[in-house]
């Protein structure tokens, strides 16, 4: 992959996510990337806030056995929630007196922030390895407080009252509706369509709400066709969240850290590689989902300029006859001459030694013998 500098030039990328949108779109457009934010669910904070500061009191006055946080935004909303109502330092000093339990590093590191130190996590970041790990410890009466994640408790509850725990769960907020639905749904189709180089998701329910999109709008056949001829990049930041893709028949990228950073590295090296660039007389040459570009530049092409370079390199340096091209063309025109008018507009863009005549057979991308 080349260097610093603009390698996504060019691209398109759609981010799914809500939670810290902002800060992946800004990490992916200081590469040169054109990016959409279209959040597939919201986030509906402070869920009945009353019996969420109920419980806080009846938890200060007898810490638990053990607490489990699921997620970082989950036991940070609990804290503010406490800290509105003047009860955040007793909070923190009750949960100093019990066992924290974390559902991955982003747990961990909200458990952190607040001075706290987890004293098990789970690195899988699943509900399942932490019902195996307390079950195996054995946990009969001990007060156990579940704080879930945004889609609700997932069964651990249960798991670790049929271990013998008695078990409150905490609910501070809730995966909900999505911002702007109509953004959703055009996200969706113009993913069908191959107008995005990738598709970005952070989180598994956010996955799941995407695909239900997808389902809805009728063009699951066609996003995982764009996904399987390598049209499109679908990006997961961890394996969880992966899950729904490849339930789905989408074989994501996922990096080896759950981490939003090691999530923009991996988009920036499946797309800025050189791998998948074209050797040309003029530099390197990338199609990307609505433009193209060579050594990073982004070419000025017309819709049907970017068809006919797309076409050609699907076999780079094989020939095109002018019917096939005329077939690829936007417009349904039957006028050979067609051709002729756009291969000479797009010559004039990425010049002629790129796009070589062959007598009486048609063109062809020229690349190195």
């Amino acid at each position: 992959m080349t260097g610093l500098g603009p390698v996504l030039a060019g691209t398109r990328v759609l981010v799914t996510a809500q939670r810290r949108a902002d800060e992946l779109a800004s990490a992916l457009q200081r590469r040169g990337a054109s990016v959409t934010i279209a959040a597939s669910i919201g986030v509906e904070s402070h869920i009945d806030e009353a019996t969420v500061l109920d419980r806080t009191r009846e938890f200060i006055a007898a810490p638990a056995d053990i607490v489990v946080v699921t997620t970082g935004i989950g036991f940070r909303s609990w804290l503010d929630v406490a800290e509105t109502s003047e009860l955040g330092e007793e909070l923190v000093k009750a949960l100093s007196r019990s066992r924290l339990i974390a559902r991955g590093p982003k747990a961990r590191g909200a458990l952190q922030a607040a001075g706290l130190t987890p004293d098990w996590v789970a690195e899988s970041e699943t509900s399942a390895e932490i019902g195996d790990f307390l079950s195996a410890e054995g946990i009969g009466g001990q007060r156990v407080v579940v704080q879930h994640h945004g889609a609700g408790d997932d069964g651990l509850e249960e798991r670790l009252t049929a271990a013998g725990a008695a078990t409150t769960g905490l609910v501070v907020y809730r995966w909900g509706a999505p911002p702007d639905p109509t953004a959703v749904q055009h996200s969706v189709r113009e993913t069908a369509a191959g107008g995005y180089d990738a598709v970005a998701f952070t989180s598994a329910p956010g996955a799941a709400a995407w695909l239900r999109a997808v389902r809805e709008q009728e063009v699951a056949e066609q996003v995982v066709a764009v996904g399987r001829c390598g049209r499109t990049v679908f990006a997961s930041v961890g394996n969880v969240t992966a899950e729904p893709l490849r339930t789905a028949g989408l074989e994501p990228i996922v990096p080896e850290r759950a981490r939003l950073g090691a999530l923009v590295r991996a988009i920036i090296m499946r797309l800025g590689d050189d791998s998948d660039s074209i050797g040309t007389p003029a530099g390197r040459l990338r199609i990307r989902a609505t433009a193209a570009t060579l050594d990073h530049r982004v070419l000025p092409v017309s819709p049907g300029g970017l068809c006919l370079l797309r076409s050609l390199a699907e076999r780079p340096g094989a020939v095109r006859s002018r019917e096939e091209l005329l077939a690829d063309l936007p417009g349904g025109s039957s006028d050979p001459h067609t051709v002729e008018m756009a291969v000479g507009r797009l010559r004039d863009i990425v010049g002629r030694d790129v796009v070589q005549t062959v007598v009486k057979r048609g063109y062809r991308l020229a690349v190195p013998s």
